[in-house]
């Protein structure tokens, strides 16, 4: 019993490390589509962007995006 703890507990720990860093926001809904059949893709994985972006699906193709800017919080 004890190995199979172990044995799960090194597999979760492989997994939490092999998690993207800084990543925790999802990509924006696209709204319109590309009249292309094929359009040009910019970046197919997150690695492919500069830090700090992620490569999402955009209107014409795959392409590096920032993180959207968040909600101004109003108090009053």
């Amino acid at each position: 019993m004890k190995s199979v703890a172990a044995l799960l507990l090194v597999g979760m720990l492989i997994l939490w490390t092999e998690l993207p860093t800084g990543s925790a926001w999802s990509c924006p809904p696209v709204r319109i589509t590309c009249a292309m059949a094929n359009p040009p893709n910019k970046c197919y994985i997150d690695q492919q962007c500069p830090r700090y972006k992620k490569c999402c699906p955009s209107f014409c193709g795959m392409r590096c995006i920032s993180r959207p800017p968040s909600l101004p919080v109003s108090y009053g």
